[in-house]
């Protein structure tokens, strides 16, 4: 009985691995970040290695993407990483959602909320693992880039306003 649900279990295992998620490489720059606002060399760097993988269009993709449920798992974290701040989206955005991202970037950065403990668990892209120092440098230019926006747009257009709710 043990044998049969072990062979079952690897059957399953072997199909799956025929059922794979679409990668995340367009690497379409149209709407990129850079294209709007100031990105030193090493702000980029710390972006490239720490949170391009999860929040832009090309994803570099480590070796267990290739397993399956794995992929599946990382597919799913690359598209929520991307819901929530799409570098490569990031300049088609109204400018009170692109100054709000950048807040939230302050905020997530500070807080050590990002990137995400699961990214780097186990020594898993070790290299994203952000020093104080890099932190530091991610928080001094999201906040200057907000005081560009600041400077170039009125007040009230940088306020994110939120809908109304519903009637009942």
């Amino acid at each position: 009985m043990k044998k049969k649900i072990l062979l079952a279990l690897l059957a399953v295992f072997v199909i799956i691995q025929f059922i794979r998620p679409e990668k995340n490489v367009s690497d379409d720059q149209t709407y990129h970040l850079s294209k709007k606002y100031n990105v030193p060399e090493d702000v980029a760097g710390i972006l490239k290695v720490a949170c391009d993988d999860c929040h832009s269009n090309k994803t570099r993709y480590p070796w267990y993407a290739q397993v399956q449920p794995a992929a599946w798992w990382l597919a799913e974290h690359v598209a929520e990483g991307k819901r929530k701040l799409n570098f490569s989206k990031f300049t088609s955005l109204k400018i009170a959602v692109q100054n709000h991202k950048f807040e939230e970037i302050v905020e997530m950065v500070e807080e050590k909320e990002m990137p995400l403990s699961s990214y780097t668990w186990l020594g898993l892209h070790g290299e994203a693992n952000l020093s104080d120092a890099q932190r530091q440098t991610i928080v001094n230019w999201a906040k200057a880039q907000m005081d560009t926006l600041k400077a170039q747009y009125p007040a009230d257009s940088l306020i994110l306003r939120r809908p109304p709710p519903a009637a009942k």
